[in-house]
C-alpha cells in the first residue's frame, strides 16, 4: 500500500477525496467485456501482469460516489480487483454474474435498505459480507450479523483494519469450503487466499477464471464433475451449456500445470460426462 494511506481513516470531505484521488492518478473505469466466459481474460499477456498483482475481487455496494473512488483506489493499492455497485436493485444481479471473492455492503442505499440487498445475496450465495454503514446502533448490528453478515465496520474507520478484516472473512471462507486456507494436491498447491498457485514450489500465472476452475477442481478433487455442474459453480446458472469454451479453458489450465508429465494427468476427461482432478501424493517431481 502506499505509505500515505497507511493507518489512514476514511473520513474525507468530497474536496478532500477529489483532491487525493488527482494526485494519486487515479482512475475509474470497468474493462469491456469480450465473452461472458471470458470477461476477465483478455489475453495471456494482460493475464500475466494483472493476475500476478490482482488477487481477490471485491464487490463495493455503496451510493456514494466518492467513497466508492476512495475504496477503489485503497483496494487497487493492496492489489484487490475491484467491481463497483451504486445500486441496491443491481446488487444481487451482479453479485451472481461477478462471483466476488467478498462484498462491501452499505446499509444506506439510495434506492433500498442494504439489509434487502444482504438477504438477496444470501438466497443466493455464501460469499463473505462485510457492512461498512455509519449506522452505529446495536439493532442494526445484530440484524445484520442474524442476517448472514459476516463482519459490521463502522465509518469512519481505518483502512489497515478494515484489509485485515477482508483478509480474516478470506481464510475463515477458504477453511469453511475447502478444509485449509492452502490445498496440495501432488506437485500443485493453492493458496486459496492470496490466490497463488505453485507447481513444484514454482509460481504459475493464470487469469482470472483459469484459476477459478484450477480452484473448483483442487476443492473437489477426486470427485466426477459434470459440465454443467463446473460451468454452473464457475460461470453462473446461465452459462450450463457453454461446454465448447469450458473445453478451452480446460486445455488451457491443463497447459500450464504441464511443465511435468505427470502433472498433465492430474486432470483427467470422462467423454460426454465431463472432467475429474486424481487424487495425488504431495511430493515434488523432479
Amino acid at each position: 500500500m502506499n505509505p500515505t494511506m497507511k493507518a489512514s481513516v476514511i473520513h474525507l470531505s468530497e474536496q478532500e477525496s477529489n483532491v487525493r484521488l488527482k494526485k494519486t492518478g487515479f482512475r475509474v473505469g470497468l474493462r469491456k467485456m469480450v465473452h461472458p466466459l471470458m470477461d476477465e481474460d483478455f489475453n495471456e499477456h494482460n493475464a500475466k501482469n494483472c493476475v500476478a498483482e490482482k488477487k481477490n475481487t471485491i464487490l463495493i455496494i455503496d451510493s456514494d460516489p466518492q467513497f466508492q473512488k476512495l475504496m477503489s483506489y485503497v483496494l487497487d493499492s493492496a492489489n484487490f480487483k475491484i467491481i463497483e455497485c451504486r445500486s441496491g436493485k443491481e446488487a444481487s444481479r451482479l453479485c451472481a454474474l461477478t462471483r466476488p471473492n467478498l462484498v462491501l455492503l452499505d446499509l444506506t442505499l439510495s434506492d433500498m435498505d442494504g439489509k434487502d440487498v444482504l438477504a438477496a445475496i444470501r438466497e443466493k450465495s455464501h460469499v463473505p459480507v462485510i457492512i461498512l454503514t455509519i449506522r452505529e446502533g446495536n439493532d442494526d448490528v445484530i440484524m445484520a450479523l442474524n442476517m448472514g453478515a459476516n463482519d459490521y465496520v463502522t465509518k469512519p474507520f481505518n483502512t489497515e483494519v478494515l484489509l485485515a478484516r477482508m483478509m480474516a472473512s478470506l481464510r475463515k471462507f477458504a477453511v469453511n469450503e475447502a478444509g485449509a486456507p492452502e490445498i496440495r494436491n501432488g506437485p500443485l498447491r493453492m493458496d486459496l487466499v492470496r490466490h497463488k498457485v505453485f507447481l513444484n514450489d514454482e509460481l504459475l500465472t493464470f487469469t482470472p477464471k483459469e484459476y477459478n476452475l484450477l480452484r473448483y477442481f483442487i476443492v473437489h478433487r477426486g470427485k466426477m464433475l459434470t459440465h454443467k455442474q463446473i460451468l454452473k459453480e464457475v460461470w453462473g446458472p446461465a452459462h450450463g451449456e457453454d461446454t465448447q469454451y469450458l473445453r478451452v479453458y480446460v486445455g488451457q489450465v491443463r497447459a500450464k500445470i504441464s511443465k511435468h508429465p505427470a502433472a498433465t494427468a492430474l486432470i483427467t476427461t470422462e467423454a460426454g460426462v465431463g472432467y475429474r482432478m486424481e487424487i495425488s501424493e504431495p511430493k515434488l517431481l523432479s
